[in-house]
């Protein structure tokens, strides 16, 4: 093999090898679920067993704390606030700790 063609050989896999991991990141897990508004939180823990919680947050209880939620602060804000009454949907976090549907 000439010079040149080793040199663009070797650039080729070296590019490869560097994206590599761009497209593990992409193709996570947690990318599978889209971020979307639940009606109860049965539905949200479909997707998220042990609830949904912002950055920061820190479950509110006398007993053992839920440690295993999925951080999500875009997940959270769409399924945080007042209860709808026209379409029955319930405000997902209310307690108010900042995490919704919270579940051991």
């Amino acid at each position: 093999m000439n010079p040149l063609a080793r040199h663009l050989t070797t650039s080729a896999l070296t590019l490869a090898v560097a994206a590599l991991p761009l497209t593990i990141a992409t193709t996570s897990a947690d990318a599978a679920v889209a971020a979307k508004h639940y009606k109860s939180c049965a539905a949200l823990q479909k997707d998220y067993p042990h609830g949904v919680g912002r950055s920061g947050a820190s479950d509110k209880t006398s007993g053992t704390k839920v440690k295993n939620f999925k951080v999500s602060t875009k997940v959270y804000n769409l399924n945080n606030g007042p209860r709808n009454h026209s379409t029955g949907e319930y405000d997902l976090d209310r307690d108010n700790d900042g995490i919704a549907c919270e579940k051991r």
